[in-house]
């Protein structure tokens, strides 16, 4: 019987024809030896002209926990073993550790690694599972006895010997009932929910092995553990399996694993230097917020000086939105779960919410999200198409359930202040409504300080019509009008195929901070769910009634999210016009008090945040507690500088004073300063 050939397209468009059953390994040494060595991983599709994809694998083998599959697939594009034989015509890409895409596989097979260790050095611990991280890898365990600090040494320790004998990552197909018996007898009840929640009865699964290890996954992986060059175990928490209280605490070890011992120890350092940052540490450090036991988690308490930053930042908001045209509105903390049951969400977004609340009159649900509201004004009267675009604008606090174990500071909380905003349009002014929100999420990012962003655009998979909502001509008139939004404000973008919300395509902004990390904050979303379900109408030219267009925008994303990130990104060290305390007073002495008290009322009056310390401390020392409150500006007040009129100026960050000057020049360049937003304390230093 004659071999069957299939042709194999690599990057550069050149053709392979080769038997069917070769590997991506075999077309790797046909091109050269060093290529095949360096080869971590393939990347494989059906070619355009191709077959459908073959049907030899076992189905279930592309589920499992570990599985890298499904978010590569929309694209076409699936990771493949090097040994895995090709029964059709692809497209092959071979990565290697110049493709930063080979990061997540070989990261995956790092979490191998971890576990393989663990099991050698404690033999009595039951496997969860290990999937890769944007920033490296976790495996859970199930172990009585916590793990320490020590033992973390050890299995790292371990690591390193494992990869040292360089085991070969192998897959192997296994019947099901065989994989249960073998898990169940060694106690992994883990692997036992998994096998039985991802495979199917009567059909093989997929494990994989690297010397005595075993591990049901679906992969893929690198050829062996010896090409593991540089990894580290970085931490190690608590996780509840399932992610439910009720069941027993795995204990979570994260680790990080790089193709480069540089390249790791730069990531460490980012790690060290975002740990400088908490905004956790920092917000208690300088009193700006707290989360209160008594009252519960995911529950923010905004102190006095976070308070007063945040009312900038409302401020600036509401501001904004009345100059482009927005307009302020409020709704209510609760709904009828009617209302709920109208916008879908008591269908498909229940589990988010609240539970609900039995009143007199019917059942109520804290509302953890601001839109329905907004159309409800919106159909309060009948619109005309004179009367759009209608833009609403609500700083609005909305409640989401939060699981206890994965609430973080103000990063994730279960009461959050939204910038929400929801625009209601013609067809015709749906392009320009979307360049004025991307134009106002841009002026947020520079009014905040923020140089850096990305851009993505969410669209639908046409060809998965089931997960997204509207036909065809919604969806081309939608992802055109943010399409078209974003080039003619050139705006560099990524676009992201099945990644749209159900009911529209979106747009997201993620700013990147001070060290290099980005940060998911400003959206902007077409809905054709909301007005269909609401049926929200307007008079049209011709007097007929028509479907408005509904745009969600949301630009900090939440308060306590954005002024988290902030924390983060300026170390605790605001700009003047956000500092809760702008100016510091410091009398050298007693009788210097009332020049200072001056000094002081001078910058009341000019609209100045300013604190007066005339303590009976020495000066160094108050000195030095003003400046870890990370204070703008420190002014020394003396004999000399009462008499001259002038203040000694000590600026945030810099080692020596920078000198003295006439106290109005001060007050005239710091009320500069404020309004002009400005970064940085040196600008226009004289006034």
């Amino acid at each position: 019987m004659s071999q069957t050939n299939i042709q194999v397209t690599l990057p550069d468009g050149s053709k392979k024809e080769v038997p069917s059953g070769t590997t991506p390994l075999d077309i790797a040494r046909s091109i050269s030896p060093r290529l095949a060595d360096a080869t971590l991983v393939a990347k494989i599709r059906p070619s355009a002209d191709g077959s459908e994809p073959s049907a030899s694998e076992p189905p279930e083998a592309a589920k499992g926990p570990a599985s890298m599959h499904a978010q590569h697939s929309k694209a076409g594009w699936q990771f493949a073993d090097l040994n895995k034989p090709l029964e059709q015509d692809v497209d092959l890409r071979l990565l290697t550790d110049r493709d930063p895409e080979a990061l997540e596989v070989y990261r995956h097979s790092s979490a191998h690694l971890l576990a393989t260790a663990v099991l050698e050095l404690f033999p009595e611990t039951k496997l969860g599972h290990g999937p890769p991280t944007d920033s490296g890898f976790f495996y859970d365990f199930y172990r009585p006895t916590t793990f320490t600090p020590e033992d973390l040494e050890k299995i790292e320790k371990r690591m390193g010997e494992i990869a040292a004998r360089d085991e070969k990552f192998e897959r192997e197909f296994i019947p099901r009932n065989e994989g249960l018996a073998r898990f169940r007898a060694e106690g992994d009840f883990m692997k036992v929910h998994f096998i039985e929640q991802f495979t199917k009865p009567g059909e093989p699964i997929s494990t994989y092995r690297n010397g005595k290890f075993v591990d049901f996954c679906r992969g893929p992986h690198i050829p062996s553990t010896g090409k593991i060059k540089a990894f580290k175990l970085t931490s190690i928490a608590g996780a509840y399996w399932l992610g439910d209280e009720k069941n027993p605490q795995l204990q979570r070890i994260y680790g990080t694993s790089f193709f480069n011992k540089k390249d790791m120890e730069q990531h460490l350092h980012a790690i060290e230097e975002a740990k400088k940052r908490d905004h956790r540490v920092l917000g208690k450090q300088l009193d700006l917020f707290s989360i209160q036991d008594l009252a519960g988690p995911g529950l923010i308490f905004w102190h006095p000086k976070g308070g007063l930053i945040r009312k900038e930042m409302e401020d600036w908001m509401r501001d904004e939105y009345l100059k482009r045209g927005y307009s302020l509105v409020y709704t209510p903390h609760a709904f009828r779960v009617n209302l709920w049951k109208t916008s879908g969400h008591e269908g498909y977004y229940a589990q988010n919410m609240f539970t609900p609340m039995a009143l007199d009159d019917a059942e109520y649900r804290m509302k953890p999200m601001n839109c329905p509201g907004h159309i409800l004004i919106y159909q309060d009267a009948l619109r005309s198409y004179r009367d759009l675009p209608q833009r609403y604008g609500e700083l609005g606090t909305v409640y989401r359930y939060e699981r206890s174990g994965v609430m973080h500071g103000l990063l994730r909380v279960r009461g959050f202040t939204q910038d929400d905003a929801h625009i209601f349009c013609t067809p015709e002014q749906i392009e320009g409504e979307i360049v004025g929100c991307m134009e106002f999420a841009l002026a947020v990012l520079k009014a905040f300080g923020f140089t850096e962003y990305q851009v993505e655009l969410s669209i639908w998979d046409p060809n998965d019509k089931k997960n997204f909502l509207g036909g065809d001509e919604k969806w081309e008139l939608a992802i055109r009008s943010l399409e078209s939004a974003l080039k003619s404000l050139n705006i560099p973008y990524k676009t992201i195929p099945g990644e749209a919300a159900f009911y529209g395509p979106k747009i997201d902004v993620k700013l990147v901070d001070a060290i290099g990390r980005p940060w998911q904050l400003s959206t902007v979303q077409f809905d054709f769910n909301l007005p269909e379900r609401f049926k929200l109408e307007y008079v049209a030219e011709d007097g007929s009634r028509k479907q408005p267009l509904m745009v969600h925008r949301a630009l900090y994303g939440s308060i306590e999210r954005f002024f988290g990130v902030l924390i983060e990104h300026y170390a605790g060290a605001f700009p003047v016009w956000l500092s809760p305390v702008q100016v510091a007073v410091i009398p050298i002495s007693d009788k210097h008090n009332e020049y200072a008290k001056k000094v002081t009322q001078q910058l009341q009056a000019a609209g100045v945040r300013v604190h007066l310390d005339d303590r009976a401390e020495k000066m160094n020392s108050k000195v030095r507690d003003l400046t870890m409150q990370k204070i703008p500006f420190i002014l020394v007040v003396g004999e000399k500088e009462a008499e001259a009129g002038t203040v000694n100026v000590r600026v945030r960050g810099q080692q020596q004073p920078e000198g003295t000057v006439p106290a109005e020049q001060f007050v005239a360049r710091v009320k500069r300063l404020i309004a002009e937003k400005t970064v940085n304390l040196t600008t226009d230093k004289h006034g």
